[in-house]
């Protein structure tokens, strides 16, 4: 989904530019609030984890390939707003390092691979949670479910741009009825990635898990109980 330059005009690139600069300044804002000593580190992990999966093609149909996302799954990890960042620094380093979306259209990839996943994926998430169980397998599937939704969800945010700004000879219906239709398989991928991840880190430390927290109860060690009765004297 990575959107190169030239692709889209630059009107439509500029104003997209704009509603990612106000979306990562809001999520500058809003992270001041979910980082934390311990959860910084984290961040750091999430973003990392997201750059290499993204680097990471699997093939979908037709000898076409997807890749991770990440939006939802660093929501769910270090919070919405941290996530944003996160999964925005990834697409700034890979248009510097690799080339892999144009400089010019980055305010295009953060709006629909950043802003849009997140916003929608970690809203689903927390919409699910309210109705499910409270339970880790509850958490678990409502990760799959978010995933699941915010790939094609990002789809047609980027139908939409196109639509407005789109410089190639395609028409708009060749455009959506591609992008949407595979972009429904990227997600099946990427919704088994984050329900593999959000399982696994809840596991062992569920209370790392931002988009868990107040649900689950932390892991508790407890101490075998030592046999304080007094021993029986022996008989001769």
């Amino acid at each position: 989904m990575h959107v190169p330059d030239g692709f889209i005009d630059a009107p439509v690139s500029i104003a997209a530019g704009a509603v990612a600069v106000a979306g990562v300044g809001i999520a500058l804002r809003g992270a001041r609030r979910e980082l934390d000593d311990r959860t910084a580190p984290l961040a750091g992990l999430t973003a990392a984890f997201v750059f290499a999966a993204q680097m990471l093609n699997f093939p979908v149909a037709s000898g076409t390939s997807g890749h991770l996302l990440g939006g939802t799954l660093a929501a769910i990890l270090v919070g919405p707003y941290t996530g944003i960042l996160c999964v925005s620094v990834v697409l700034l380093m890979q248009a510097l390092l690799f080339a892999d979306g144009g400089l010019t259209a980055l305010g295009v990839n953060v709006t629909t691979m950043a802003l849009t996943t997140v916003v929608v994926g970690y809203g689903l998430f927390r919409l699910l949670l309210r109705v499910l169980p409270k339970t880790r397998a509850s958490v678990s599937g409502a990760s799959f479910v978010a995933a699941v939704v915010s790939v094609p969800a990002a789809a047609v945010v980027f139908t939409l741009i196109y639509a407005l700004g789109g410089t190639a000879d395609v028409s708009i219906g060749k455009v959506a009825a591609a992008m949407i239709g595979v972009h429904v398989l990227i997600g099946i991928g990427e919704a088994l990635i984050t329900a593999v991840t959000v399982s696994s880190v809840l596991a062992v430390r569920p209370d790392l898990v931002y988009g868990a927290r107040g649900l689950l109860k932390p892991l508790e060690l407890r101490k075998a109980e030592q046999n304080t009765a007094e021993p029986r004297p022996s008989r001769a």
